[in-house]
C-alpha cells in the first residue's frame, strides 16, 4: 500500500468516526470560550475594578512558589482553575515569556502526574469503573483517536488532566502520550499571544 493510499484511508476513517466533526466542534467552543474570557475581563475592568491592579496585587502578595504550586495542582486535578488566570499573572512578572513557559511545563508535569494517577486506578476496579463511568467519551475518543485526541486535549478547552487521566486508566503508550501532550506549550504560547496584550 502505498503512502498515498494510507493517508485515504486513515481521512476516510476520522471522517467515518466524526473526528473532524469533533474538531470543528470543539475549536468552536474553544473560541467561544477564549472570547467569554476575554470579554469578560474587559468588562470587569471597565465597570468593577481594574484586573491589572489586582494582577499586580498577586504577584506582590503571594510567592512564585505558591502560585505554582496551586497551578500544578489544579493542572493535575481536573483542570480546577482556568490557565488563562495564570497566563495573565505571568504577564505581570519581570520576566513574563519565562514564567509562562513555566506554567506550560508544570501542566505539561501536571498532565503526566494525572497519566499515572490513571495508571495506579486502574488497578482498583471499583474505582476504574467509576472514574471510566466519569469519563467515557473521553475514553471511547481516546480509543478511536488515539495521539490525535490528546492533540485536542492539550490544545483546546478539553480539560487537559482529564484526557491524561483517561489515557493512563486505558495504558495509552506513555512515550506517544509525551510526543502529543507537548502541543500544550503551543497552547500556552498562542494564548499568551492574546493575553499578553490585554495586560
Amino acid at each position: 500500500m502505498s503512502r498515498y493510499e494510507k493517508i485515504v484511508l486513515i481521512n476516510r476513517y476520522y471522517r467515518i468516526t466524526k473526528f473532524y466533526d469533533f474538531l470543528r466542534d470543539t475549536a468552536i467552543k474553544g473560541g467561544l470560550v477564549i472570547l467569554l474570557f476575554i470579554v469578560l475581563l474587559l468588562a470587569l475592568e471597565y465597570f468593577f475594578f481594574d484586573l491589572n491592579a489586582l494582577l499586580n496585587t498577586l504577584v506582590e502578595t503571594f510567592s512564585t512558589t505558591t502560585i505554582f504550586v496551586v497551578f500544578l495542582i489544579s493542572e493535575t486535578f481536573l483542570g480546577l482553575l482556568p490557565p488563562e488566570i495564570f497566563i495573565a499573572w505571568s504577564s505581570k512578572s519581570a520576566t513574563p515569556w519565562l514564567f509562562l513557559f513555566s506554567i506550560a511545563t508544570l501542566s505539561y508535569v501536571g498532565g503526566i502526574i494525572s497519566y499515572f494517577l490513571g495508571q495506579q486506578l486502574y488497578r482498583i476496579p471499583s474505582i476504574k469503573n467509576h472514574i471510566g463511568n466519569k469519563i467515557a467519551s473521553h475514553i471511547v475518543n481516546l480509543r478511536k483517536w488515539g495521539g490525535f485526541f490528546v492533540l485536542v486535549g492539550a490544545m483546546l478547552p478539553l480539560p487537559h488532566s482529564m484526557v491524561s487521566l483517561a489515557c493512563g486508566l486505558i495504558k495509552y503508550d506513555f512515550k506517544n502520550y509525551l510526543a502529543w501532550a507537548l502541543f500544550r506549550y503551543i497552547r500556552f504560547w498562542l494564548y499568551a499571544l492574546v493575553i499578553f496584550q490585554v495586560f
